[in-house]
């Protein structure tokens, strides 16, 4: 009477009990993650790792007969045996509801609280496998061996059930230990979540790994002993499925990591470059384990079969961009193409025209149907060199870091390669839409000499007349400077240039024109500026190269002061494109409609105004000038003591045309 007393009590108590434990087929995510974070403390204790993770791999799967067991030998290891034998009686002695399962898998976790994530499943896996190792050790002992025989009564291993949810679930376990396996090695190389981002998802997923192979481990056993009847399908089930999430972000973890290491390893070779051909190597082909496509070369739409080795030996301009608002950018590098391919024979400070190449190398976040499209669009309107690559570069990291390229804000730059696969100006688009062709080969210190060569003349404009400041500060506007001592033609200019700017061409154009009429309102400033220009003449030998195309400039301003009707300067920005006298830049303004569809076929409205100047200059140049006068100045007696007006012997007339002092516009 009084044991069945005692047992409905211990029976009320383990249903009171039971009802305080949580089931953990009811718990989400998050509240198992939560409970088990609290059993962590540190995992800084010392376990021999690559030891035991052998040991139970081979148990496992000798155990489950699929492959041959390789020989492990090792004299001890951490932990002990009697660590491993304890929470095997932890495990075997689990009473056979869900509830139990938790409680004991919990209870592991605390006694493992100073061991790393994957050691605290590797010991845990390891005390199973003392069970079920053994287990299936004695299973295939033969009858006739007496003392295994005895141990394998004893053991009453051929009354047990090893069922094929266990098996299938083992199957799992040595999965588990493989990831782990994987998790360990990633670990070991010390990378950081920000730059391993799948890191920090798997590390969400570990824990919860950890638990769920715990506590199939304690239900397995439990199963194998005889103390529980699990059902193990459900416990495969949901450390199958976690266990999936961890492969999955191993499998990014192991994209990202390559993709790092790809990286750092074109960190490297981008110092050892040979030539450019080795630089665009780097920068745009993929690696050999990489598996995404080459990226193809094109020019006017057609594929280059050569790839990058179309560079070879040749200087670069490379246009980096987004795919938005470029249309400019495209339009000022056709016209740089155009003059390239004027004259590729000629040759500016050792680099011939011929020898350089333009290269678009677009850079967008995410390749979708509608930025192809886009691209597509664009790449009809381009006659230089087009990269295509509907993926992300595999040196996109290389190129924004040496090319000092913002993907986010997408501002294009054009960088400069010399043959040797060196940068020569990082961003030359600024000098390129100030002077165009003429900083030819458009590195820096040839914007800065171009410059040098106007910017006296601007600060001379200015110091004469404030009001010229604020002309040439916009790259994109055109400026008609210009005088003259004839008020008609001066007129006349002023009413031609007004006509230009109603025309609809220009209206619909992405430049402006302005003008400025030298003395216009204040006279006195003409003067002063020819002061200054006669000023600016040198009777020397010139310092520099530079010295002496202002000295050149110089001359020209001089000759153009000759004319008597007038003279113009057309700039772009502060850059003096010509220079010219007064009747054929009329004439080529007059003209205006007849040359307006080569601003469009030009590009540029300086270059489509200069070609049509330069016939109209070509007729002026020729035309006869026979000038005959009756009168004539009376000059006096320079002797005081005569006074009397000389008589004329002879009269010389030379005309400038053709000399070596005349005027050269």
């Amino acid at each position: 009477m009084a044991l069945a007393l005692s047992n409905v009590a211990a029976s009320a108590t383990t249903l009171q009990q039971k009802d305080q434990l949580p089931n953990p087929f009811e718990l989400l995510d998050s509240q198992i993650l939560h409970k088990v974070y609290l059993t962590h403390v540190n995992d800084d204790k010392e376990c021999d790792k690559d030891t035991l993770l052998n040991l139970v791999h081979n148990t496992l799967i000798s155990a489950s007969a699929q492959v041959s067991a390789t020989a492990t030998s090792v004299e001890s290891f951490k932990p002990d045996f009697t660590t491993l034998k304890r929470i095997s009686c932890q495990i075997i002695t689990t009473r056979g509801t869900p509830e139990c399962a938790h409680q004991t898998t919990l209870k592991i976790l605390r006694q493992l609280s100073g061991f790393s994530w994957d050691v605290k499943a590797i010991i845990s896996l390891a005390a199973f496998s003392l069970e079920y190792g053994e287990f299936w050790r004695l299973n295939a002992i033969q009858t006739a061996e007496q003392f295994g025989n005895s141990l394998k009564q004893l053991n009453q291993v051929e009354s047990r059930n090893v069922t094929a949810d266990m098996t299938d679930l083992v199957v799992v376990f040595v999965e588990v230990l493989n990831h782990f396996i994987e998790w360990s090695r990633i670990s070991a190389r010390g990378y950081d979540i920000e730059e391993v981002r799948s890191l920090a998802e798997a590390m969400q997923h570990i824990p919860l790994v950890v638990y769920w192979t715990i506590a199939a481990v304690v239900a397995s056993a439990g199963n194998l002993i005889g103390v529980s009847n699990h059902k193990l399908s459900e416990f495969k089930s949901r450390l199958f499925d976690i266990d999936i999430k961890l492969k999955t972000d191993l499998e990014r973890c192991r994209f990202e990591i390559a993709k790092i290491d790809d990286v750092r390893s074109r960190f490297i070779r981008i110092t050892k470059i040979k030539d450019v051909v080795d630089l665009f190597d780097v920068l745009f082909l993929p690696g050999p384990n990489n598996g995404t496509p080459i990226p193809k070369i094109f020019e006017n739409g057609v594929e280059i079969t050569t790839g990058i080795q179309v560079f070879k030996q040749k200087h670069v301009m490379v246009f980096i961009s987004g795919l938005d608002s470029i249309l400019d950018e495209i339009l000022l590098l056709n016209s740089i193409y155009n003059r390239l391919k004027e004259n590729p024979g000629e040759e500016v400070k050792g680099v011939r025209k011929g020898d350089f190449k333009i290269l678009w190398v677009p850079i967008v976040r995410e390749w979708k149907s509608e930025q192809k499209e886009q691209f597509n669009k664009l790449k009809e309107q381009i006659k230089w060199s087009v990269l295509e690559h509907f993926e992300e570069l595999p040196g996109r990291a290389v190129l924004t870091e040496i090319f000092k390229f913002n993907i986010d804000i997408g501002k294009p730059i054009v960088s400069v390669i010399n043959p040797q696969g060196h940068i020569i100006n990082q961003n030359a688009m600024q000098i390129i839409f100030e002077w165009g062709i003429e900083v030819f080969p458009f590195t820096q210190s040839d914007g800065d000499d171009l410059n040098k060569k106007w910017k006296w003349f601007w600060n001379l404009l200015e110091k004469t007349d404030p009001k010229a400041t604020a002309k040439g500060k916009d790259n994109s506007s055109y400026v008609f400077i210009y005088g003259g001592n004839d008020s008609t033609w001066v007129q006349n200019f002023s009413a031609a240039i007004a006509k230009i700017n109603k025309s609809e061409n220009i209206k619909n154009a992405d430049f402006n024109i302005e003008r400025y009429q030298l003395g216009e309102g204040n006279p006195d400033s003409v003067p002063c500026f020819w002061i200054g220009i006669d000023g600016k003449k040198q009777n020397r030998e010139c310092k520099d190269r530079m010295d002496c195309e202002i000295q050149e400039v110089v001359k020209t301003f001089l000759c153009l002061k000759q004319d008597p009707l007038g003279w113009v300067l057309l700039s772009r920005g502060r850059n003096l494109k010509i220079l010219g006298h007064a009747e054929p830049m009329y004439q080529t303004v007059v003209d205006f409609e007849k040359w307006k569809y080569k601003v469009l076929e030009k590009e540029t409205f300086d270059l489509a105004f200069k070609e049509y100047y330069d016939t109209v200059k070509e007729r002026y140049v020729h035309r006869p000038y026979n000038y005959s006068s009756n009168v004539l100045a009376t000059i006096t007696c320079p002797n005081p003591m005569c006074g009397r007006v000389m008589n004329v012997t002879s009269v010389s007339y030379r005309c400038c045309h053709g000399s070596g002092n005349g005027c050269s516009i």
